[in-house]
């Protein structure tokens, strides 16, 4: 599981390195609108993650990067704030 979380990592990051293209050299037509677009939205549900995750960061040892890793991330670094219950537990 841990290999999904960290490709969907990367491949945010590949977004987020496509749109930051996008806005220096605007891809063709209908390619460009759809770019900016959809950027804004995802940073938009990016916003809102940070939102609802405000609580369980304030007792973070450093909150502000994990706000800005989840403004980037998003849910894929959330996932990373809540302990899992599903992993066995060894005695």
């Amino acid at each position: 599981m841990k290999v999904l979380w960290g490709l969907g990592k990367a491949l945010m990051l590949v977004f987020w390195g496509v749109v930051l293209i996008n806005l220096s050299a605007p891809l063709i037509y209908p390619f460009d609108r759809l770019m900016n677009v959809a950027g804004s939205l995802l940073l938009l549900t990016h916003v809102l993650e940070v939102l609802l995750f405000n609580g369980r960061l304030q007792d973070r040892p450093h909150p502000w990067r994990d706000r800005l890793l989840i403004l980037v991330l998003g849910i894929f670094h959330a996932y990373t704030l809540v302990p899992s219950e599903r992993e066995p537990r060894h005695a």
